[in-house]
Order: C-alpha cells, then sequence, then structure tokens
C-alpha cells in the first residue's frame, strides 16, 4: 500500500498542506491566506486561532485531493514562520493577545536598551544571534508588559509560549504536548546554541519565567500524535523546524559549505557549516541546522525581510501589477531600470546592516521613468538583498560559493534567478521542486519513522530544473553594485537627516 508524508507549512501570509510521497512528488496540496494585522505603523500580528483554523482547513482539504485517509500517512511534519510569538493560557488553551509577527517592530526600543544594558556580546556569545525585534524574546517580555493580567498569569505558570511549530503542535495534539525543536529554540534570542539549553541570564533580563517555554527536542522526533477526530485517525506528529532551516534540508545542504536561498515574504540565505560554530563579523546571524538525529549541525544566516513581499505591495498597495509573476513580463520589456534603484526597508533592513529604523527609499527617478523601470527595480532589490548576504558569508567563511541552490515561490521567476546570478557571479541552480521548505518538514518526520532510511536515500530525490549562469561583464555588474551601495547608503541616512 502507498504511504504519504504530510508537511503543514504555515508561514506568515498563508498556510499550506503538502502531501508528498517517496519519491519526494507533490501528491496534493492546499493554501490558505489569511489576515494581516497591522495595528500601529511597524506593527505586525496575526491571529493564532486564524493560524490553526486556516492550517486545519488546508489539511482536511489536501486529505480530500489525494484521496487518501488517516492510515495512509506514516507521519505529520511541521515547518513554520519562525520568531513570531503566541502565548496562551494553559488551562483555557486560548490566546491571550495576537501572535507578534517576527517583522513587528514595536520592540527596537527594548533592544536598544538591552544595548545599553551591556548584554549584546552576550547575547551574540550564547544565542548566536544578533539582538534585534525580529526575534521572539522581546515580544514575549511586550506580551507580559502590556496586555492586562498576563503578568500575574506568567507568575501563577498559567501561560505557555510557543514559535508557530508549537501552537500546532499543541492543539495537533489536543493540548498534550508543549514542545519545539532545536531550530526554533534557536531563533528566540534565548536558547543557548552550545549548551542546548535555555539560558537563565537572559530569561532573567526578559523577566520570562521558564515554565512557560516549551520542551526542546531534535527536528526528526516523534512529539505525539493527532488527535484522532481531527484526520480520521491518530497520525505520528514527527518533523518539525523552522521554515528556513527545513528549506536547507530540503534542498539536501547536508555537507559544511552547501547554502541555498529562499525566495519568500522575505529572503533567507543559509549555509550549512557542519558542527562548526562561526561568529559573524559581517551581521550575519549563527543559527542550529535541523538535522535527523541527536547529531547539532549548525548554520550561518543572513535574513532580508523584504523579498518577495516587495512585489506583493507592488499589487495590493500600489496596484502596479495584477499578479507577482507578471512582474517579469514587466522587467523584461526593457533593458534595465533606467538608473533607478528600489532599497524596500519597509520593516527595517535585515543582514548586513541591521537597522531596524531604516525605511524604504526609491532613488534615480526621473521625467523618464516608466512603470516598468519602477517594477524592474523592485525585482532587482530582491537579488541585490540577496547579494548583500552573499559576499558577507563569503567573508565570514572564506568559503567560495560555487554554486547556490534556490527555492521559495520567486524563485520560480527566470528573470530574478537570471539576475541573481549574474549580480553574484555565481550558478542557481533551481530544483525541480521548489517547495523545498515543506518537503524538508516531511523529509524530517519521514526519516523519524523510518520511511527513508538516511539522507544519502533522500538525496536521489534531488533533480535540477534549471541552472542559471552570469553572462554580464566584470565592469557591469561592479557599476549596478556601485548604484545598490548607494541606494543603500542614502536609506541608512534618511533617519539621522
Amino acid at each position: 500500500m502507498t504511504k504519504y508524508v504530510m508537511a503543514l507549512d504555515q508561514g506568515t501570509t498563508s498556510s499550506r498542506c503538502i502531501i508528498f510521497d517517496h519519491q519526494g512528488r507533490v501528491v496534493a496540496k492546499a493554501q490558505k491566506e489569511f489576515q494581516q494585522i497591522f495595528p500601529k505603523p511597524g506593527w505586525v500580528e496575526h491571529n493564532p486561532l486564524e493560524i490553526w483554523s486556516s492550517q486545519l482547513s488546508v489539511m482536511i482539504e489536501a486529505q480530500a485531493l489525494s484521496h487518501t485517509k488517516a492510515t495512509d500517512f506514516v507521519g505529520i511534519g511541521i515547518t513554520n514562520q519562525r520568531e513570531t510569538t503566541i502565548v496562551w493560557n494553559k488551562e483555557t488553551g486560548e490566546p491571550i493577545y495576537n501572535a507578534i509577527v517576527w517583522q513587528c517592530r514595536r520592540t527596537a526600543e527594548m533592544i536598544d536598551k538591552l544595548k545599553e544594558d551591556g548584554l549584546e556580546k552576550k547575547v551574540i556569545e550564547t544565542t548566536g544571534l544578533i539582538p534585534d525585534a525580529y526575534f521572539s524574546a522581546s515580544k514575549i517580555a511586550w506580551i507580559l508588559e502590556n496586555v492586562t493580567g498576563a503578568r500575574q498569569l506568567a507568575n501563577e505558570d498559567k501561560l505557555l509560549f510557543g514559535t508557530v511549530d508549537t501552537w500546532l503542535i499543541y492543539n495537533l495534539t489536543n493540548g498534550k504536548v508543549h514542545v519545539t525543536d532545536y531550530t526554533n529554540a534557536s531563533r528566540t534570542m534565548l536558547f543557548d546554541i552550545k549548551n542546548l539549553c535555555w539560558d537563565e541570564e537572559l530569561l532573567a533580563y526578559f523577566k520570562i519565567p521558564k515554565s512557560m517555554l516549551p520542551e526542546v527536542k531534535p527536528s526528526s522526533y516523534i512529539y505525539g500524535y493527532s488527535k484522532e477526530g481531527i484526520l480520521g485517525g491518530s497520525i505520528p506528529v514527527c518533523g518539525a523546524a523552522g521554515d528556513q532551516q527545513a528549506a536547507l534540508f530540503g534542498q539536501c545542504c547536508y555537507e559544511a559549505g552547501e547554502a541555498k536561498n529562499t525566495y519568500g515574504t522575505g529572503c533567507f540565505l543559509l549555509m550549512n557549516t557542519g558542527n562548526k560554530i562561526y561568529q559573524s563579523k559581517k551581521g550575519l546571524i549563527t543559527t542550529i541546522a535541523a538535522s535527523d538525529n541527536n547529531e547539532i549541525n549548525y548554520a550561518l544566516e543572513g535574513s532580508v525581510f523584504v523579498g518577495g513581499a516587495v512585489m506583493q505591495w507592488l499589487r495590493d498597495g500600489l496596484r502596479m501589477i495584477k499578479s507577482a509573476p507578471k512582474s517579469s513580463d514587466y522587467a523584461t520589456k526593457i533593458d534595465d531600470t533606467n538608473g533607478v534603484y528600489l532599497v524596500p526597508a519597509f520593516t527595517g533592513l535585515g543582514a548586513p546592516y541591521w537597522d531596524p529604523y531604516a525605511k524604504g527609499t526609491i532613488v534615480g527617478l526621473t521625467r523618464g521613468t516608466g512603470k516598468e523601470h519602477f517594477i524592474r527595480a523592485a525585482l532587482e532589490s530582491i537579488a541585490y538583498q540577496t547579494n548583500d548576504v552573499i559576499q558577507a558569508m563569503l567573508e565570514d567563511t572564506k568559503i567560495d560559493l560555487k554554486c547556490l541552490k534556490v527555492d521559495g515561490g520567486a524563485s520560480a521567476n527566470d528573470f530574478l534567478m537570471q539576475f541573481q546570478s549574474d549580480i553574484s557571479n555565481c550558478l542557481v541552480h533551481r530544483p525541480q521542486i521548489i517547495e523545498t521548505t515543506a518537503l524538508g518538514a516531511a523529509y524530517l518526520a519521514g526519516l523519524a519513522v523510518s520511511f527513508w532510511k538516511s539522507k544519502d536515500e533522500i538525496k536521489d530525490n534531488w533533480l535540477l530544473d534549471q541552472e542559471f549562469t552570469p553572462v554580464i561583464e566584470d565592469d557591469q555588474r561592479k557599476k549596478l553594485l556601485d548604484g545598490w551601495a548607494k541606494a543603500v547608503r542614502f536609506t541608512l541616512m534618511w533617519k539621522d537627516i
């Protein structure tokens, strides 16, 4: 009898469910967008109940589309938007506030104070992260300080915290399991990535009771079993990883020096560094990579806050395009941007700049600027930001990046992938299955129950769709990059003028 793995891919703008077979092929998938909540400028929230309900609905839809029953599944794997913070009542299972999304900048001043208090070095050395409002710690602290009654409930051990993986597992198991994996724990700014434990000093600084925190387990592990009433039977919940670590695993980047970039709402470049922890001098962060056993591997990561989201902005905010894929049509109608650069610092700038106060900037506009130039500049900004991270990574590790594996929705854009190859002067490899985030979660789940026997068996599933090779001259590349660097300087200066 044919068996499958169900992967839950809970992202920033939508919940998805993808069912994979043993060859890593997509059998069925379903997707549902959910509401983005913006209470104030720079604040971003989600409704945790809508996250769960949207995820539940796509699970049922994918199961119906694939004509499968619970006994057809060997396991459920979960991958999730990272850092997004949910706090709920242990007794009722109800959230006490909306989920504070990773993009949210409301706690930037809290991070400034942490630096003033002299904890920056402690955070970097212990967690591998650079102090920023991006991570979960300050978001938890904000909820405890600002939600009526939260502090008292926390002191009475009546509150639970979780990133989205934890929230989904809690609901899937009917509240029986409160757990996260190493990859998600490493994104909270509270986890000691060397000693693999919650750090008491950071918990005390943020006034977060340890009782709120989930148990931490490997990414490939049987955490519990789904409630029978959800999918018509009990299924092992046996894989979990933050979306970018899941994509690194799904891309089969198992050896030190192998790298991938995911083009999603943001862009996330990860390089596997094996058992070596690099302390970046270029604004990158160290994180725990997903693994199929108790072995701990690390990765160097650079995060671009606004990647594919810039195309959503063109579509929904400015109404310049009817759909994101149409951007390629506009971009290829012209030879270049006519000197226009767009720096989409809508929620600050991530790696390697880490400026939470930066604002989006457009430079180089002339009377001859048209809609096509604007759209092409927006697309190119995704590649430029990615290249900034690539260059920082190469300087930190001294590893020559010969090939970049790519995935995520925007990786289907041939124009963008070619421009990335040109501007970064490296090969870009796009696999046949670009759903590598969900695929990574499926692989982790399947390994936990021996659906796949080893990572070598999984590597046989990876197939190349297209290779992009640099075609522009060095002089042209330098000119384009110099223009981008100038545009970024204007962006960083704007807040101080």
